[in-house]
């Protein structure tokens, strides 16, 4: 009917792409079956050195080889959490709050500049590499699963707030497991949810034959090949605060486990992201009680992640963060004349006092509280009994939360400095185990390709097959291309040509062909680049329409 992809295109495309697997898996040897990518979200080393003070015996991170990673941008010094998890994602620096989408420009020394027709065009991630070679996937994360870092592994679009389009775009990845936060961006808010399209992605998920999870309970007792955790309306608690205000929740550890067990079942490996997502939350709000919480809730994570891989033989495992947060320091002008004489209990005496992070003190405390309610709940949670009439001010009169003041009032107490409460530009510790050989220094982009080397495919192959142009894909004569629903993320690309006619509702694997009444799944989803309005497909979609309208009279 004339829906071709050029032949000779075509041709070239398959051979390329599977001569890349044979010719990766070869230069591996096949040495590991499976890739375990762990990121502590705004992690920077002095984070680490004081939730191993806090701890008081080494961390399950010191168990494993250390180089360093570069955190830098296309535009920035300084980045955020989407281009960098892109970065490591799909081997690709980006713009900032891109999701697995190339930027418009590059303006950093020493970043790769960007070719004008490849401006602003989706790129695969090795989590997509990994499912088209029949490996099992998975995410986990302790922030909303559509946030940023986890975003990037299973979306694309160049806004990493948008948590309609990036939950829609993960429900029709076909992941095999998916644990975190961020219940409410899969439900619409007819029923109680955040979605503005009407869209009830858990009945989506069902029919895809997800279990759908809400509690640890759940979870313990889930089977399956497929289960989808959504344990928190947005993100879930801080381990810390866990067990006091949230204890129906999972533990980072604890989600870690499940997924390994749940992947591991396939023969052919696994893929998965693990994020200690607040670790930077709570650096953010230079809150030193908090990042010691989901730092030792990280590393715990990576102590299962370790017991696997040495049992199983054939796993890689790589933990560093994204970026770093907050400028933390251990010292600070507090101590700037008494530091070469700084006591382990003039630091961590006061840190040991809290029961509770700074956010789960905010959740304790009413908005208006008196003066003596704030004074018990911080002295009896946060451990501060000595709170000065000015901080009860500042804690009653504090714009952004409780939190934001509680964090610096413990700092100030315990020695701990900090330089913002934004990001930072700093180096970052690259923790790895199965290599067994250092890395050195190496950018946050060569981590992508490491990964892809690792499990068996080449990033560019799989770009070739999953993204391409809609108008290379169906480039016959006659050809009409038309979009309806655009920005109401319900967009539907028809393609026609006489009576032959298939429909592709933009973020998902689905292709309707109306002549049938029949859908089908393909191996990766449609996406829309908005700033050019470019339509991206899988090259397969081609063949498959092609196969259905064969010997049916066109109009039926």
């Amino acid at each position: 009917m004339g829906f071709r992809l050029r032949p000779a295109v075509l041709a070239l495309i398959i051979l390329l792409f599977f001569s890349s697997l044979a010719a990766a898996a070869g230069q591996h040897g096949n040495r590991f079956r499976n890739v375990i990518i762990m990121v502590p979200d705004g992690c920077s080393p002095a984070q680490v050195t004081v939730a191993r003070w806090y701890k008081g015996a080494p961390l399950a991170l010191d168990r494993m080889y250390l180089g360093g990673v570069r955190t830098y941008g296309a535009n920035s010094l300084i980045t955020d959490s989407a281009p960098a998890a892109t970065a490591f994602a799909t081997g690709h620096k980006t713009a900032d709050k891109f999701i697995g989408i190339l930027p418009d420009s590059v303006t950093t020394p020493g970043a790769a500049p960007i070719p004008e027709e490849r401006r602003y065009k989706p790129v695969p991630s090795v989590l997509e590499g990994a499912k088209l070679i029949g490996k099992s996937v998975g995410l986990v994360a302790t922030s909303n699963i559509q946030h940023a870092t986890p975003a990037a592994f299973s979306a694309h679009w160049p806004d990493r707030n948008n948590y309609n389009e990036i939950g829609k775009h993960q429900v029709y990845q076909g992941m095999d497991v998916v644990l975190g936060g961020g219940k409410q961006y899969l439900v619409p808010k007819e029923k109680g949810g955040a979605r503005t399209d009407g869209e009830d992605l858990t009945e989506v998920l069902r029919a895809k034959g997800y279990l759908i999870v809400h509690t640890r309970e759940e979870l313990e007792k889930a089977r399956g090949n497929r289960v989808w955790g959504a344990f928190a309306d947005d993100a879930m608690a801080n381990e810390f605060d866990r067990p006091h205000l949230r204890p129906e929740e999972p533990a980072l550890a604890e989600m870690t486990k499940k997924a390994l067990t749940i992947l591991s079942k396939n023969k052919k490996g696994f893929f998965l992201m693990v994020e200690g997502s607040k670790v930077d939350w709570a650096a953010h709000a230079n809150d030193p009680i908090g990042v010691v919480s989901e730092v030792l809730a990280f590393d715990e994570a990576v102590k299962v992640a370790l017991d696997f891989a040495k049992k199983d033989g054939k796993t890689l495992v790589l933990a560093f963060a994204d970026h770093g947060t907050g400028g933390m320091s251990l010292g600070s002008d507090g101590v700037n004349k008494s530091y070469s004489t700084l006591p382990f209990e003039k630091v961590f005496g006061p840190l040991k006092k809290a029961v509770l992070t700074a956010e789960g003190v905010e959740q304790k405390l009413e908005k208006d509280g008196s003066e003596e309610k704030i004074r018990n709940i911080v002295g009896e949670f946060y451990g501060i009994k000595d709170l000065t009439a000015g901080e009860i001010k500042t804690l009653r009169n504090a714009s952004q939360g409780p939190r934001r003041a509680l964090g610096p009032m413990m700092s100030a107490r315990s020695g701990i400095g900090w330089t913002t409460k934004g990001h930072t530009g700093e180096d970052v510790f690259l923790y790895h185990y199965g290599l067994n050989r250092p890395l050195g220094l190496i950018e946050n982009t060569e981590i992508a390709g490491m990964t892809a080397k690792a499990l068996g495919f080449d990033l560019s192959m799989v770009e070739s097959r999953l993204f391409v142009p809609a108008r290379e894909v169906f480039s016959a004569p006659g050809v009409i291309f038309s979009l309806e629903g655009a920005g109401t993320g319900k967009a539907v690309l028809t393609v026609r040509k006489g009576e032959a006619r298939a429909d592709f509702p933009l973020g998902t694997n689905l292709m309707y062909i109306k002549s049938q009444g029949k859908t089908y799944e393909m191996e990766g989803i449609s996406v829309l680049a908005p700033h050019t309005g470019k339509i991206y497909l899988p090259g397969e979609s081609a063949r498959l329409l092609e196969r259905s309208i064969k010997n049916i009279p066109v109009g039926r």
